[in-house]
């Protein structure tokens, strides 16, 4: 049985809405409000996913930064993926969240666990991340699900509070506070609008949002 969905097509606006609808769902469960830098993992868990870390080897399409199986509710994190910086481990277990609320079907999910009680023998793949960065299909869909996720755009207000974007200092102090990468805060700020960085250049611009 399949649990993977075919790919579509999904509006930026519909993706930044789940992710949205995650924060909010996790939120009812809790008493206090979410403290960022977000902990993916405990957004993970509070969806009833369960998080793993291990050896994952390469295949012949390359490294794979982590993976969910989908039938044990589990996102795995390939131990080399935790040698980089910490808002690389948040990244890799967004995107995986994403292709979780994304790409996978849950009903099936519950299919498949149902009919493994009743004894029969269902074989199904894991969903593979090879490269978090790729710009199309599923994996930029997912992708830009784990931006929004970890950077909502109400945060990003508060945090640009008081800030010059057009400073390198201000953009580190920025991810540093929303937990994330260098690259991938400049990377949301410009599909937001904020800043425009040329392809192969340093410097920073205004976006169409600020002009």
């Amino acid at each position: 049985m399949k649990v993977i969905k075919p790919y579509k097509f999904l509006p930026k606006e519909e993706i930044e809405r789940r992710a949205t609808d995650v924060l909010m769902r996790v939120q009812a469960k809790r008493k206090r409000p979410l403290k960022f830098p977000l902990d993916a993992g405990h957004l993970a868990e509070a969806l009833g996913l369960d998080m793993d870390c291990g050896k994952i080897p390469p295949d012949e399409q390359g490294a794979i930064a982590a993976m969910i199986l989908p039938i044990d509710r589990m996102i795995v994190l390939n131990e080399n993926s935790l040698e980089f910086p910490r808002g690389f481990e948040e990244s890799c277990t967004a995107h995986e969240i994403g292709h979780w609320e994304l790409h996978i079907d849950q009903n099936a999910v519950q299919q498949v666990e149902e009919m493994k009680q009743d004894g029969r023998e269902i074989i199904t793949e894991p969903f593979l991340c090879r490269n978090i960065n790729a710009q199309q299909g599923i994996e930029w869909q997912a992708q830009h699900f784990a931006a929004c996720l970890l950077m909502p755009k109400f945060k990003l207000e508060e945090a640009q509070r008081g800030r010059d974007l057009m400073r390198c200092p201000h953009l580190y102090a920025i991810a540093d506070e929303m937990g994330v990468t260098i690259s991938n805060l400049t990377r949301r700020l410009q599909d937001l609008g904020l800043i425009y960085i040329p392809k192969g250049s340093r410097q920073i611009y205004p976006g169409k949002a600020l002009s």
